[in-house]
């Protein structure tokens, strides 16, 4: 007996011994760190409530250099049982919202006023749940990485992932997922795309819907420059440079541009007009997207270089104002030469926002055959 008891007693020590000496397990991409139930409504007042069990979640993603990180997000999923298997999961990537923390789809969302919740209804309409990220630095502490391809693409995979761990969401690690994303949101959906088949292997991803997509950053910054849209290239170069901070943005600035990005640094998008018509020239002495450690990222960020594995729907509005119909087209063309399965739609929208409204439905309705499991046909 008392040898029995002097054993028992051993392997206690060395049970206590181990909990000690063994370090905790490392976080990964995708794990929750917090969800808690949130409202979400359609009109402003929080007139509408939208009628689905909803999250605001914290999750584990990664950074443009490939640090963990923490992002924000937004989870619905439909109130009503999914007769079809386990309900599919949609990433949604929302476009150009801003830089302040106050500009998150989920604080939108919260208050009524986020108008892209008009095509998440159609995804809800049909019994998908929806998983839509603030993106890095969006409604988290810390500068957003607006428009660093790299982490967006990260953060609406993680988003996907996190959404089947969030408690009570009844959602499969499993499930048939698709992702859609217009303007900022297309580069996201697109970077998705190609990040998934080294990324996140493991989901079951069926198609990705990406609209308006600013492929080239170089090409539409030089578009932009000195546009009224100016705005949007200077946010661009702020979120760049908190992706990469050896960009230095700031020591490259004179002090009119210093004056200027800091005021705009938590501006919502439509605050960005006040930089309309300024060009690059204007904020630094040198020729800032020209410099070599300028050049190499704007580079890494370039779509097109990896194909996507899965069916892609791309869609563009001829009238374009802010992305060119030319780098749209252009990926498509790039896409096509790597064998990439891939649907194009032309559109006749006069200007970028018509093609968001124009696009939109017929995204949704391809990506809804996607997740019922018939093939798609590319026009390459």
């Amino acid at each position: 007996m008392r040898l029995r008891v002097r054993v028992s007693m051993s392997m206690i020590l060395l049970l206590i011994v181990s909990l000690v000496t063994t370090p905790a397990r490392a976080a990964a991409a995708g794990e929750v760190v917090s969800a808690q139930p949130t409202t979400v409504y359609l009109l402003p007042g929080k007139l509408l409530e939208v009628p689905v069990n909803a999250w605001h979640m914290l999750y584990r993603s990664t950074s443009a250099t490939g640090s963990l990180n923490a992002v924000s997000g937004t989870l619905l999923v439909p109130k009503a049982r999914y007769l079809l298997g386990a309900r599919p999961v949609i990433g949604y990537a929302v476009g150009t919202h801003g830089l302040g923390d106050q500009c998150a789809p989920s604080v939108s969302m919260s208050q009524g006023q986020e108008a892209e919740l008009a095509f998440v209804s159609m995804f809800l309409l049909k019994g998908f749940a929806v998983a839509i990220t603030d993106y890095e630095g969006l409604g988290t502490p810390g500068p957003h990485t607006y428009m660093a391809g790299v982490s967006q693409g990260h953060a609406v995979l993680d988003s996907i992932r996190a959404a089947a761990r969030v408690p009570g969401s009844g959602l499969s690690a499993t499930a048939p997922v698709a992702v859609m994303g217009y303007s900022q949101g297309g580069a996201s959906a697109a970077w998705a795309a190609q990040l998934q088949p080294s990324y996140a292997p493991e989901l079951r991803l069926k198609g990705v819907a990406a609209g308006g997509v600013p492929a080239d950053l170089h090409a539409v910054a030089d578009h932009l420059d000195g546009s009224p849209d100016f705005g949007l290239a200077a946010a661009a170069g702020v979120g760049l440079d908190a992706a990469y901070p050896e960009l230095d943005l700031v020591a490259d600035l004179n002090e009119r541009g210093r004056a200027l990005l800091a005021d705009a640094a938590d501006d919502c998008v439509g605050d960005l007009d006040k930089l309309a018509g300024l060009r690059f020239s204007d904020l630094s002495p040198v020729d800032l997207l020209n410099q070599p450690k300028w050049l190499a990222r704007l580079a890494e960020n370039r779509l097109g270089s990896a194909p996507p594995r899965v069916p892609m729907f791309l869609y563009h509005g001829t009238g374009d104002q802010i992305i060119p119909y030319a780098v749209g087209a252009t990926l498509r063309s790039e896409y096509c030469r790597a064998g990439v399965n891939t649907r194009w739609l032309s559109l006749p929208a006069p200007d970028h926002v018509t093609g968001a409204i124009e696009g939109g439905p017929p995204a949704v309705e391809w990506l809804t055959l996607r997740i019922l499991g018939l093939p798609a046909f590319g026009n390459c």
